[in-house]
């Protein structure tokens, strides 16, 4: 018995050993960049998007507030707080859909640690996240142009804690929240897939998640709602799904209703929208990442 013990053991350490190598220096870069971008850019990226609001864009300006949505380095808490800010400065409610959507989807470090799964999926993350936020900025643009669809009176703009007089010192203490905050999901998410690359059939992979069907895609959609806790601790798991067969169109589905779908997310999100207009965000999200990974997986 303690012999089988062992040999698993060194088995699964094998199989983490090789996650670890292939993943860490992409998680590493991905802090060091998101950071960098907290400290140092920020604020300049929350005063291009708040400069927007005199500007005649119309419609097209949800295209530049779902860029600055993703450029921004804040989590959804720390956004939506910023979003009360400008929506109470007259910012469209259109341009403020596509900057969440956009932000809760995908940031700077988020973009990094993607970059481990391949040019194609990095990609294809890029590119659904920012069609997401577009359609998400357009539907509320036709459906709720002459009534408001957000409500941020219960929200007041947090405090920065990137104050320290020396740059240095403010750089590494955002540098160390960022390895508290990520550091746990991203070791749980290497083990998770040396437990999947030891005792999950690569053939059951490939007939639930690969090929073009349908299925697989809702299937990878769905799974993404309750797995999904943080973007470096699943980047592991979607490394492994893909070289076991999962599609690429699946892959996609999972990446879009996960971080829509984060629990932390859908608590600040559910206050902001009440519960109507919450249903109607989870349905959005549900219905993108299905047909966005059908088409996906017909183009590739």
């Amino acid at each position: 018995m303690i012999e089988i013990i062992q040999r698993e053991f060194i088995y699964l350490w094998y199989y983490f050993e090789i996650q670890f190598r292939q993943i860490f220096w992409y998680w590493i870069l991905g802090m060091a960049i998101g950071s960098l971008i907290s400290v140092f850019a920020k604020d300049r990226i929350h005063q291009l998007f708040a400069d927007m609001k005199d500007r005649k864009l119309g419609i097209l300006g949800i295209i530049p507030a779902c860029l600055l949505g993703i450029a921004s380095p804040l989590c959804m808490y720390g956004t939506i707080p910023i979003a009360a800010s400008f929506a109470r400065q007259g910012m469209r409610e259109d341009w403020l859909a596509a900057f969440m959507m956009a932000s809760i989807l995908l940031n700077p470090q988020l973009i990094i640690y993607s970059a481990a799964l391949g040019t194609e999926a990095l990609f294809i993350r890029i590119a659904t996240c920012f069609l997401c936020g577009c359609a998400a900025g357009i539907l509320v643009h036709l459906f709720y142009r002459n009534t408001s669809f957000f409500d941020f009176q219960s929200f007041e703009e947090k405090k920065s804690r990137d104050t320290h007089p020396d740059l240095i010192i403010r750089y590494l203490l955002n540098f160390w929240r960022n390895l508290k905050a990520t550091g746990p999901y991203f070791f749980l998410g290497i083990v998770l897939s040396a437990l999947f690359q030891r005792y999950i059939p690569q053939e059951m992979m490939t007939s639930v998640f690969g090929g073009n069907t349908a299925w697989g895609v809702l299937m990878a959609a769905t799974i993404g709602v309750p797995l999904y806790a943080c973007g470096g601790g699943t980047i592991p798991l979607l490394q492994e799904w893909l070289l076991s067969g999962m599609s690429m169109g699946s892959a996609a589905a999972f990446m879009i209703t996960g971080p829509a779908t984060k629990i932390t997310n859908l608590g600040a999100l559910k206050i902001a929208m009440g519960w109507k207009r919450f249903a109607l965000y989870i349905l959005f999200v549900m219905l993108f990442s299905f047909v966005s990974g059908i088409l996906i997986n017909i183009c590739i």
